[in-house]
């Protein structure tokens, strides 16, 4: 679970501590503790195993960073509800909304939920990311370009680095449009569901059907895997590699300043020591 998760009820950041002391006091617990008398040893652990999962379902965030993005500063012992409704504040605010809207106490966002002055939080978060957006009961993905009849074919979404694996790693999307209603209307609980989605998904990535709805993590189809990122863009030009750990099940150190070349060097030596496959070495991908 991630270090920290925001209240859609309260608006409020909380941290692990935090979110042990939300569970200690509420009824879920008090269920837990009734429910757990008499059970043997085995019932007991997946009885807390399935009561803990429950009570922390979270939202997971997808959006292209833009300017007065909320960080953890920024929220920390504040309620976003309280903050201003505009720029990254109301698309935070937008979002713990949607999030609250689909029935979940809690949400994460990769703007204010990181300590990014934390070398050793933001090394874990990008080893955890993906596990993070797998285990996410829903991803909503925010389209700032897409207007509300338009399509999201040639949203800047599809051309940024780490949105690849925000695509890929969630089991249940759903995009929302500039005005925050939801993609062509389609009102269903996932629109990885909808065959009408996957196939304009299809088109806008490139990617086949089959990834984008039942994807694993690991090194089949590793060429593939970085074609599929070879066009798209990070504001920090390691970040290219960094996105693609989770994609290929990797945990390699995070050495922000190092060039994009040693970064994506140290990617692909991985890789081939791992899967043996060379041909790899043909792939190209431009960092910037």
């Amino acid at each position: 679970m991630p270090t920290r998760l925001l209240n859609t009820h309260t608006g409020v950041l909380c941290n692990r501590d935090a979110l042990r002391s939300h569970f200690m006091d509420s009824p879920q617990n008090s269920q837990l503790l009734s429910s757990c008398s008499g059970c043997t040893p085995n019932q007991r652990t997946q009885l807390i195993h399935t009561t803990i999962s429950g009570y922390f379902q979270f939202v997971t965030f997808s959006h292209r960073w833009g300017a007065g993005e909320p960080l953890l500063r920024d929220v920390e012992g504040h309620s976003i509800g309280d903050m201003s409704s505009e720029g990254g504040f109301g698309k935070l605010k937008a979002f713990c909304d949607r999030a609250r809207q689909q029935g979940y106490l809690w949400a994460w966002s990769d703007t204010c939920c990181i300590d990014k002055d934390s070398s050793a939080e933001l090394q874990e978060a990008i080893g955890s990311m993906f596990a993070w957006y797998r285990r996410s009961a829903l991803t909503i993905v925010y389209l700032h370009d897409v207007a509300k009849t338009g399509s999201f074919r040639n949203s800047e979404w599809f051309t940024r680095g780490w949105t690849l694996q925000e695509l890929l790693a969630p089991k249940t999307v759903l995009f929302y449009t500039q005005d925050w209603s939801l993609y062509k209307n389609h009102v269903g609980s996932n629109h990885k569901a909808n065959v009408n989605v996957i196939e304009e998904l299809e088109w806008a990535t490139g990617i086949e059907r089959r990834f984008l709805t039942e994807f694993s993590p690991g090194m089949d189809d590793a060429r593939s895997r970085l074609q599929w990122a070879s066009s798209r863009r990070t504001t920090r030009p390691e970040d290219i590699a960094y996105s693609l750990f989770g994609i290929f099940a990797l945990h390699l150190p995070v050495l922000y300043g190092e060039s994009a070349e040693n970064a994506l060097g140290r990617l692909l030596a991985e890789i081939i020591s791992l899967s043996g496959d060379i041909s790899i070495l043909d792939w190209v991908g431009e960092a910037s």
